[in-house]
């Protein structure tokens, strides 16, 4: 780093320049960071005349005219004024302050001397550039054409000398040049290529037996490939930035920044709580690996994993005061590797959003290993990017993903974690009732022959007898047919799967209304890309099992859903939309009974009902499918009593209600 700082002072040093110098780096590496704290002071520090350089930066973000940045540097550069300045710029006569490039030294010729705010100004004594440097970050974010900013900029550094720093991101800027506009670049492109007959072009294809010029057999061009090269053809921006780039800047430094010296000042801002700071400083290297591991480079959100982790540390160590000192170091790690997967945008993210807890990650992670199982292929690169040769026995924390993802700090998703996470640390996990799980999340390599072969043959007996959560069925039988086939089960196959048929049956009949609820993207979890029909068909039979009970379910809530119809109406709507909302109830329950109720209910609330309809099914087509079978009887019945009455309002919204199932039904 202390190179890179001198040979920016060498630059500066130097009696005359007519470039600028570039300072390249990633987004949030600490670009900003390093300047205000180590390049800016370093600068100042240079005389020339005399008297010490001052600098001048600016954030171009956001950015909308080159005018906004002469009215900013012509303040900067006049401190004696830049108070009358500041509330003069705002006024209709400061809005005619012309650009820096067009006025230059002879910025006073145009005011002369005059009165601002009755304080008479000299323009002509108070400008100078010989002792400033300029300072432009954020160049890649700027509203304005970069290729206009570095044009604007290039007139004073050629023709005035002034040494000027760009802070950027290169590589985004070729991004914006490549990604601006498209649609109209498309259209454009698509236009002209229609007008010149060359939507199909031909293409030569190259004979390897014939000359260049004997090469007649053509092939037909892709139409995207051609709209993408008329596209760079026409609006070939990047080109352009590079010849300005060429002709403005000088020197390019690529800038890598120093991590433990930019954490330390990380840290350092939480000296009011000493137990996290001395926790921060104890467990820096393990800050600095996952931020790494992130291969982001990028420092913000690094600070806003320090500063999540805060109200984790501070809830941790106040309900849980003796918490095990690993644990805090796996909930570090694990915090910033949620704040880089979910704030990067990485596809992880939504895996981890479907895991309920530490057993439910483990037993997903261990069973894709065992299967090479290309669905949860991210799942799995998440685990060994952050937890290689990790042998915490305690790694996901779901009200962290929880918080990290919402901004929400769910205290009994906090408590369920750190209670079972406490526990496991003191071997003291409630495993009785649970011994499936040393075999889901590969804990049984652990164990001595004799403890393996009583521990596999106990969880066979909980599976028949139903005693494993239904949820967890698939995964286990996988692990099962694992151990099977490198011969450390004495099992077959078809005694197996029958055991687990068998299982799920009891297990499903025990939790019926749990398995009810369970979340179709969950289902997620099991859905293994494998060619093994043994696994295949259990999987079969467990969405079959499932889909049993979620119509029995059914039937039973509805009978009390219905309950509440004409009397609570209020109440009927609020369960229809939560408890409800995913239920087929519709298609469990008779539907004369249903129209006697809403006969009997009052016409603005069988209106909100007709909307409540609309509402319900909406991207939601599986349960249209279940409900709608039912839902077509209600029509007859509403056509059948609409010939026996007279017209009414009611009738009306009966009519509508009809119309709206039928709709759907259409749908």
């Amino acid at each position: 780093m202390e190179e890179l700082i001198e040979s920016i002072c060498d630059y500066v040093r130097k009696p005359y320049t007519d470039y600028a110098i570039m300072l390249n780096g990633e987004w949030g590496s600490g670009k900003t960071y390093f300047w205000n704290n180590k390049l800016r002071s370093r600068l100042e520090s240079i005389k020339v005349n005399g008297k010490n350089y001052k600098t001048i930066y600016m954030s171009l973000y956001g950015i909308n005219s080159l005018e906004e940045i002469s009215k900013k540097i012509f303040i900067e550069t006049n401190p004696t004024i830049s108070k009358t300045l500041k509330k003069f710029v705002d006024t209709r006569q400061g809005n005619l302050i012309p650009e820096y490039v067009k006025t230059g030294l002879d910025m006073a010729n145009l005011f002369g001397s005059i009165n601002l705010n009755q304080e008479k100004v000299d323009f002509s004594k108070s400008f100078a550039i010989d002792d400033k440097i300029l300072c432009f970050d954020d160049l890649e974010r700027a509203n304005v054409d970069v290729i206009d900013i570095l044009g604007y900029i290039n007139n004073f550094v050629e023709h005035d000398g002034i040494k000027t720093i760009l802070i950027c991101n290169e590589k985004e800027l070729a991004t914006k040049f490549k990604n601006s506009n498209m649609e109209i670049k498309t259209l454009i492109a698509t236009y002209i290529l229609d007008k010149e007959g060359n939507l199909v072009v031909k293409d030569k294809k190259p004979d390897k037996f014939l000359g260049e010029k004997d090469n007649k057999e053509e092939v037909n061009k892709p139409l995207a490939d051609l709209i993408e090269d008329k596209i760079t053809d026409i609006f070939d921006r990047a080109n352009a930035y590079e010849r300005i780039k060429e002709k403005l800047i000088g020197e390019t430094f690529e800038y890598v920044p120093e991590y433990p010296y930019i954490l330390n000042g990380m840290v350092m801002k939480y000296s009011y709580n000493e137990a996290l700071i001395d926790f921060y400083k104890r467990n820096s290297y393990i800050i600095i690996a996952a931020f790494k591991k992130s291969g982001t480079g990028n420092l913000r959100i690094l600070k806003h994993a320090l500063n999540d982790f805060e109200k984790i540390f501070t809830y941790t160590l106040r309900d849980y005061p003796n918490i095990n000192y690993d644990i805090l170091k796996t909930m570090l790690t694990f915090t910033i590797a949620m704040s880089f997967e979910i704030k990067a945008g990485n596809k992880v993210k939504e895996k981890l959003r479907l895991i309920k807890d530490n057993d439910d990650y483990n037993s997903i992670i261990f069973t894709s290993q065992i299967l090479n199982d290309n669905n949860q292929f991210y799942l799995r690169e998440f685990d060994n990017k952050y937890f290689l040769n990790d042998n915490s026995k305690y790694k996901f924390f779901k009200f962290i993903e929880f918080y990290v993802r919402t901004r929400v700090f769910d205290e009994k998703l906090f408590k369920e974690d750190m209670d079972n996470a406490t526990a496991s640390f003191k071997d003291e996990k409630e495993v009785k009732s649970k011994n499936y799980i040393k075999l889901l999340n590969g804990d049984y390599w652990k164990l001595s022959d004799f403890e393996f072969d009583s521990l596999w043959q106990q969880v066979l007996e909980e599976v028949r007898v139903g005693k494993v959560e239904f949820v967890e069925y698939v995964k286990l039988f996988v692990v099962f047919k694992y151990l099977i086939n490198i011969g450390l089960v004495k099992v077959s196959v078809n005694d197996l799967k029958m055991s687990f048929q068998f299982g799920m049956q009891i297990a499903a009949s025990q939790s019926m209304e749990s398995i009810a609820v369970i979340s179709p993207d969950y289902d997620m979890n099991v859905d293994y890309d494998t060619e093994d029909k043994d696994i295949q068909e259990i999987k079969d039979k467990y969405v079959e099992i499932k889909q049993k009970a979620i119509a029995e379910a059914a039937a039973n809530k509805a009978v009390e859903l219905f309950k509440l119809l004409p009397s609570n109406i209020d109440e009927f709507y609020k369960q229809m939309m939560n408890d409800y909302a995913d239920l087929p109830v519709f298609s469990k329950y008779d539907m004369d009974d249903l129209y006697d109720k809403l006969e009997l209910t009052q016409n603005y609330e069988l209106y909100n009902l007709i909307n409540l309809l609309k509402v319900r099914y909406k991207d939601k087509d599986e349960l249209l499918m279940e409900d709608i079978r039912n839902l077509r009887k209600l029509v007859d019945i509403i056509k059948k009593n609409k010939a026996q009455k007279e017209r009414t309002i009611k009738q009306a919204l009966f009519d509508n209600l009809a119309k709206v199932i039928e709709n759907l039904d259409k749908k």
